[in-house]
């Protein structure tokens, strides 16, 4: 049996770093997925900034379990030549971190199309990720989200097929539900062979992100089958969305009034700890 390592998005907690390694310290998180520092997105970090951040990581005893980038977040008419080269910043960057997962995305499709009609382009962009990655040693974890070619099961399979494990999965079940999959029936068993981590979000069929363990997304059921199947350890990373995520009625294209409501970002972030592990 294996186990899972927590890990945290601590920019939903604070904006200033030493904050998030202090909280993550007084919640017993021993791991960061990285995605804004200092309010400052990962990838527009200088080398010195990346630099002074790994010197706080091991001065608070934080180990980096994922670069959670933006790339593959674009449309697929956008300036490509300039993603690649973002990608090569963050790939320098996951080393400085010593972490080798890097969290990507499946692309858009440019204004007027349908990004399930543009397979073969989201693979050729996905390709010059992948050939990059490999010149850094670091592994892309490709996560399902709205609106992206990877949304749903299928073609998450397909893109994992396809790169024939040169991408992995980041399995987020919150977002299985938002696009109306039952992530334990519909989409585990079709993908536990190449998840790397997981993002811990949990959410309502009808539309709204919830704490942990309060939704559909049956975290409980899948981290337990995990870890009977996977060898090694693995990473669980929260990723809570209850407060910060100001933009989901937009991304799931429908207005839903999230039952829990909080007073700031760190209440919010306290309570999704709190949550998973009542429900662990």
């Amino acid at each position: 049996m294996s186990n899972f390592k927590l890990s945290a998005f601590a920019d939903e907690y604070a904006a200033p770093f030493e904050e998030q390694l202090r909280a993550l310290r007084r919640f017993g998180i021993g791991n960061i997925e990285l995605r804004h520092l200092n309010g400052k997105n990962i990838s527009v970090l200088t080398k010195d900034e990346t630099v002074e951040a790994k010197k706080k990581l091991d001065a608070f005893g934080i180990k980096a379990s994922a670069i959670g980038s933006p790339l593959g977040k674009i449309q697929l008419d956008g300036d490509m030549t300039a993603h690649i080269e973002t990608a090569r910043h963050i790939f320098e960057s996951a080393n400085i971190f010593e972490t080798k997962y890097i969290r990507i995305f499946s692309f858009y499709a440019p204004d007027g199309k349908n990004i399930t009609d543009m397979k073969g382009e989201v693979f050729d962009a996905l390709e010059r990720l992948v050939t990059l990655a490999r010149e850094y040693g670091v592994t892309l974890c490709h996560e399902n989200e709205a609106k992206i070619y990877g949304d749903i099961p299928r073609r998450c399979r397909e893109i994992v097929d396809h790169f024939d494990g040169d991408i992995k999965c980041v399995f987020d079940m919150g977002n299985f539900v938002l696009e109306g999959v039952d992530p334990y029936l519909g989409a585990y068993e079709l993908l536990k062979k190449d998840i790397a981590y997981f993002h811990i979000k949990d959410a309502l069929f009808e539309g709204a992100i919830v704490p942990a363990g309060k939704g559909d997304a049956k975290i409980k059921e899948i981290l337990s089958e995990h870890r009977e199947y996977a060898i090694e350890d693995f990473f669980v990373s929260l990723e809570p969305h209850l407060q910060t995520f100001s933009g989901l009625n937009a991304l799931v294209g429908r207005a839903f009034k999230n039952p829990y409501q909080y007073a700031d970002a760190k209440a919010a972030f306290s309570d999704a700890v709190t949550k998973f592990k009542e429900l662990i």
